[in-house]
């Protein structure tokens, strides 16, 4: 049965998924979603017997319906293969209480790459399936990570380029040496004088401009997004959450059919949201942890139903979680309103106006499966200092964002379902705020010297992503205001 993607805002015909990962953004502003959800077609005790991408074809075959067996085992052959440092893809680690899906043994370390290892090969094989012939010019706001992986799946690849805005002042100091070293004959990275939010805003805005579209049609220009606005992020992310239940019944600690607790570490909502899909086409979930930085948000969200990005932007010591705006819960409002486009519209207007928006009762209840917290920074260096100290085990700021309130979540509740973590990125991006959370932060040297330092202690190894841009030279030093992002993407697309 062929699976068509509809507008949360209502503006916009129904589309195929290829032509959904071609456009990102619905026309309208709103964000594709599946028409009605698929349901797990094999087994969860066959699940248990699956490699990731096995793992992966059963899982992506039901939301990209239009993709031929042959289009998508390619995409797929081509995204996991030994970029990836753990023939497992994406392993579990057993720490304390809880397992660690690691999802960050890709080419930039953070889970990011789990989905933009692969959309570049779905976006491609999307333009043949269309007969597009336009140039493909990804346009992305990052926190961090998304910038980095983004970068290096979409590099010289033909037929594309790609523009990254990032906030200057709002990225560790590895992440942002991985972006400005990024080479490619297709790509820029663009620094601005803002946070997340006002890069994602202007892109966003870019995205849905008609004129802006049809200036750029004529000069042979189409733009998408690598964002986890575009489903095209999104499936492949479900992925995981698949392969990590299938894990556990592998190694006997659940069995199938047994539910598990799902705690992620999320600032744009995407990743949880990817978790919440699973759910809804058969994993068997029973709580999903939603965890916050100091930037709580949705914390307040899943505690009043309102929804309000009025307060003070925090620099936190988990940066890619830095968000007010979390785009992809737009997604959740839309299910949670009973799949009503006009609804959801006039939410979403609420928030780009006043900035705030209410749930009603009714959706709030359908939130039952939902549970939030958030976790201070001081809080966060505990945490890592915690598993180090009694587990031998180190996890970056983000996971221990996740890490601590999964342990708030089972102090409030008493519930010990086997929960999994999502472990969002390795400690070596994070090397200061790591070494400082443990006690051994030297006051001389870089962060790259933290990382060699951080090796040491913990007998690990520097991953090859961070030696890669230790001395790579800088290519990519413009910064400019957010007003001025618009005018960056015509000048480097040549059009005056």
């Amino acid at each position: 049965m062929q699976l068509f993607y509809s507008s949360t805002r209502g503006g916009a015909e129904k589309v195929t998924s290829a032509q959904a990962i071609l456009s990102g953004l619905a026309p309208d502003g709103g964000l594709y979603v599946p028409e009605c959800f698929p349901s797990l077609d094999v087994s969860l005790q066959e699940l248990a017997g699956f490699d990731y991408q096995k793992t992966a074809w059963n899982i992506m075959k039901l939301f990209l319906t239009d993709f031929t067996e042959e289009e998508l085992k390619n995409c797929i052959r081509s995204a996991y293969d030994e970029k990836f440092d753990s023939p497992a893809i994406a392993p579990l680690h057993r720490a304390g209480d809880a397992w660690y899906l690691e999802l960050y043994h890709g080419t930039t370390i953070a889970f990011k790459d789990m989905a933009l290892s692969i959309l570049p090969y779905l976006m491609t094989t999307a333009a043949r399936k269309c007969g597009m012939e336009q140039e493909i010019v990804i346009l992305t706001a990052t926190s961090g990570d998304t910038g980095k992986a983004a970068l290096a799946g979409f590099a010289d690849v033909p037929g594309t380029r790609i523009a990254v805005f990032y906030p200057k002042h709002g990225v560790s100091p590895i992440q942002e040496k991985q972006m400005v070293t990024q080479a490619g004959k297709n790509v820029t990275v663009i620094g601005i004088e803002g946070n997340f939010d006002d890069a994602q805003s202007s892109v966003k805005k870019m995205l849905t401009d008609p004129q802006l579209a049809d200036l750029l049609s004529r000069n042979g220009f189409r733009f998408s997004s690598a964002n986890s606005i575009n489903i095209g992020r999104l499936v492949p992310q479900i992925v995981y959450y698949a392969y990590a239940y299938g894990q556990l019944c592998a190694e006997g600690a659940i069995s199938p059919g047994d539910e598990i607790n799902v705690t992620v570490p999320t600032g744009n909502f995407g990743n949880i949201l990817a978790a919440f899909y699973a759910k809804q086409i058969g994993i068997p979930i029973h709580k999903l942890i939603c965890a916050s930085n100091e930037n709580k948000v949705l914390f307040d969200f899943f505690r009043t139903g309102v929804y309000d990005r009025n307060r003070e932007f925090i620099l936190t010591s988990s940066p890619s979680m830095d968000i007010l705006i979390s785009s992809n819960l737009e997604r959740l409002i839309y299910q949670i309103g009973g799949n009503d486009p006009e609804g959801c519209a006039s939410l979403m207007q609420q928030l780009s106006g006043s900035g705030v928006y209410t749930i009603t009762p009714q959706m709030q209840e359908q939130l039952d499966c939902f549970y939030g917290n958030y976790a201070s920074m001081e809080e966060t260096a505990d945490q890592i200092r915690r598993v180090f100290t009694d587990c031998s085990y180190l996890i970056d700021t983000h996971t221990a964002v996740g890490s601590c309130v999964y342990d708030k979540y089972r102090k409030e509740t008493g519930d010990s379902t086997p929960t999994v973590i999502a472990s969002t990125a390795s400690p070596y991006k994070f090397t200061r705020s790591v070494m400082e959370a443990i006690g051994m932060a030297e006051e001389q040297g870089d962060d790259f010297a933290l990382a060699d330092a951080l090796s040491a202690c913990s007998g690990t190894k520097v991953p090859q992503a961070v030696e890669t841009v230790r001395t790579a030279p800088v290519l990519h030093d413009h910064v400019i205001s957010r007003d001025k992002m618009q005018e960056a993407v015509l000048a480097f697309l040549g059009i005056c």
